[in-house]
Order: structure tokens, then sequence, then C-alpha cells
């Protein structure tokens, strides 16, 4: 897709979406330059799954964007993710949680935290199961560094949207629940689901941050 395309996109899919409703551009193998044209097209913030990526872009793209990680962390790699991104969307243990919480510390920021729910039960998967999810909570939210403030999840991904419902359903109803019970240090704000194939079914069911990467930028190759 041509850059102004991207930038075409970029505004026509924000134009479509409820006002309550976070667009994250997924930028994962895109270049610099197609990050921009996003930009350019009113989006604000970039969603990458690889710190390495993120850095060598962030360092090339001029345009100001908030960044948020949407793939997977490790441990050994906390620190970095701590001084790239302004949301971590992928916690899913203590161990994690407390190992970003410490970067975090150091660094003098408290950052943005999402807990990863596996709506799927996938056991090759990361994130908690929805059975776990409380106990969870509970154990990082003492932590001073980090603030929870919501919950993200991918599901069984098909490319029949209706198939992703169930998943995106079961994460809203422990969003619901989580909300009620007021655990302190745990602020429900966010509920990160759905992508390019999914997301109108998501926003159906109550997301507020949706990432969508092919359907703005195109198909990889």
């Amino acid at each position: 897709m041509s850059l102004a395309n991207i930038e075409t996109t970029a505004a026509q899919i924000l134009s479509t979406l409820p006002h309550d409703v976070t667009l994250v551009a997924a930028a994962k193998t895109r270049s610099a330059a197609e990050a921009e044209a996003a930009l350019r097209g009113g989006i604000q913030i970039l969603g990458y799954n690889y710190l390495q990526e993120a850095e060598q872009l962030k360092a090339e793209i001029k345009s100001p964007a908030k960044w948020h990680l949407i793939g997977h962390l490790q441990r050994n790699k906390a620190k970095k993710a701590v001084e790239l991104f302004d949301m971590i969307e992928t916690i899913d243990s203590v161990r994690l949680a407390e190992a970003v919480d410490r970067h975090s510390a150091a660094a003098g920021k408290i950052m943005p935290i999402l807990i990863e729910v596996n709506s799927g039960r996938e056991e090759n998967k990361n994130g908690v199961f929805p059975e776990n999810l409380e106990s969870l909570l509970t154990q990082i939210a003492p932590f001073h560094n980090v603030e929870i403030q919501g919950l993200m999840t991918m599901g069984i991904y098909n490319p029949d949207q209706e198939k992703m419902r169930p998943f995106f359903r079961e994460t809203r109803k422990l969003f619901d629940t989580i909300t009620k019970k007021n655990i302190p240090g745990v602020k429900m704000r966010y509920l990160s689901m759905g992508m390019s194939d999914s997301y109108q079914a998501a926003i159906e069911e109550a997301a507020t941050i949706v990432r969508i990467g092919s359907k703005i930028f195109g198909s990889r190759y």
C-alpha cells in the first residue's frame, strides 16, 4: 500500500470508531515511513511486538507518538521495554511484573500495564488463564512502579470474527467482574482486544483499545 493510501486508510478507520475507542496501529515489520504515514492519518499510538524493531524505528520516526508493547516480553528485556514504551499490554506473570516494576523504579517512572488474558486457554500461548486472573492481579497490585490499567486478550485466531466473539465476551466479563471488586491498586480503564479481522466484534463486546495492522498498512509480503 502506498504511503498516501496508508494515511487515508488510517483516517478512514479512525472516523468509524466510537469516540471512546483508541486505535493502536500494529506496526510490526513496517518501515518508519509507513508508520509516519499512519501518524499523519491521525493515529497517535504505535504498537510493536519486538523491542529491537521498536528501538530502531523510534530513533527514525520524528512525529510525536505513544508507544505500546503488544508482543510478549521476556524478563531479561524488561529494562529496555521500560525505556522504550509508554504502556506494556502483555504482562502475564508476577515475575515479569516485578522486573518491569524494578526497572521502572530505577528509571523514576510508573509504567501503565495491561494484564494479558489467555482467553482461549491455549497451553502454548502467553497470558494468564481466566481462572487465575484475580490471584495475579492481587499479587501485582501492591507494586509501586507499575499501574494495572486493564486487560488485553488475543483469543484463538479465526478469520471469521464471529468465532472470535466468545473470547472477547469472556474477557469483557472478567473486566466487569474485576471492576466490581474494586481491588486496591487495580484500575480497570482499558480493554484491549480485536485486530484487523475482528475489531468490529471486539468493539461490540466493549473493547476500548483495538490493535489494527494489515487493515491500515496492507498485507505483509
